[in-house]
């Protein structure tokens, strides 16, 4: 077990093998430490006073001996979730940071790296449910804590959610998710990446853009087309674009993002190839004659709610089967659904 924790020495030698560029994390923690440092003073110490008669008030704040970080490492590597971690429970007064992170394929050197910057006390190179229970009851290699805090996949938030009680947890997450309000003065690009930075996260991750100019949405469309190919997880971004991606200039009648492919030249007659939806499976090339439309629609990521005379066909269907039922003061009876009049005692 001896080779799954990682020491002192290790984050040491990730940092100085870093680039310089990269030790910019070494310059951030201080603007993270300060704006805790007053969230700390605003609302977390200790304070007392006598009243009238002699009695002692007030609150006492002691930090928790030691705590868990859960780092992603799985699908991607986050740096920045050992700085939000561990920085504000130094901050608290923690007596010790102990941080678990899954290496599927290699050790993370901007992980290590960043561990060395904000002070992590141990860590240990696994992840999943297992190394949730490992932090809430302790094994002979890692040490028990008080609470565990950090994001996860699914199983991660489901032993989280499971161990509550037993330790303290930070919240249960779902999948990352981010809505941007716009007026339609910001550039394109910088929404784009807004966009892209949480759909990057996971295929289940949420990107929401709300603006009530239609023509800015078109051109955040077409930043992330121009974008993406260029992002290291490009693939991840489109899926999570393409299946749960949504922009919006009325919330009643929206319109899903999509990945089109780059215009291309018109096709004789003026017609202009319709592009395909992201992640659609690739098609053979047709040739668009003069005067005949092309007959395949860009693919919209998120379908419209359906119509409520739709929602009342599938609800009806959903009785016929048996898989809703209706409070008995609204049961039809059996002549009634048999198709004939309910009239006389021999039909209940």
């Amino acid at each position: 077990m001896a080779e799954l924790e990682l020491t002192q020495a290790d984050f040491k030698a990730a940092f100085d093998a870093c680039p310089r560029p990269a030790r910019g994390a070494e310059a951030r923690p201080p603007g993270a430490r300060s704006y805790h440092e007053a969230q700390k003073k605003a609302s977390g110490e200790s304070w007392s006073y006598r009243d009238e008669d002699g009695t002692l008030l007030g609150q006492k704040v002691t930090p928790l001996d030691r705590v868990g970080i859960y780092v992603p490492g799985g699908k991607a590597a986050y740096p920045s979730s050992v700085l939000m971690n561990a920085i504000p429970a130094h901050v608290a007064g923690v007596g010790e940071i102990i941080m678990v992170v899954p290496t599927p394929r290699a050790k993370n050197p901007l992980v290590l790296a960043a561990a060395y910057v904000a002070g992590v006390t141990r860590a240990f190179t696994i992840g999943g449910a297992q190394a949730v229970a490992a932090l809430a009851y302790g094994t002979a290699t890692v040490p028990k804590v008080d609470k565990i805090t950090g994001p996860g996949n699914a199983y991660v938030a489901s032993a989280k959610k499971r161990v509550f009680g037993t330790v303290g947890i930070d919240m249960i997450a779902g999948p990352s998710e981010i809505l941007v309000l716009a007026d339609g003065s910001t550039p394109p690009d910088w929404v784009a990446m807004d966009l892209f930075s949480q759909a990057e996260h996971d295929e289940l991750a949420q990107s929401i853009l709300l603006c009530p100019d239609a023509a800015y949405i078109d051109a955040v469309q077409a930043a992330i087309d121009r974008l993406l190919p260029a992002m290291p997880r490009a693939e991840i971004i489109a899926k999570s674009l393409t299946g749960r991606g949504r922009a919006d200039p009325d919330p009643q009648h929206g319109r899903g993002l999509r990945h089109q492919q780059p215009h291309r030249a018109r096709a004789p007659g003026g017609l202009q190839p319709r592009p395909a939806p992201l992640g659609a499976a690739a098609a053979p090339r047709r040739r668009h004659l003069p005067g005949r439309l092309h007959q395949r629609k860009p693919g919209r990521l998120l379908r419209r709610p359906q119509p409520r005379a739709a929602h009342q066909r599938h609800r009806a269907f959903q009785l016929a089967a048996g898989r809703l039922r209706l409070p008995e003061a609204q049961q039809p009876d059996r002549g009634q659904r048999a198709g004939r009049p309910a009239t006389g005692p021999d039909c209940r």
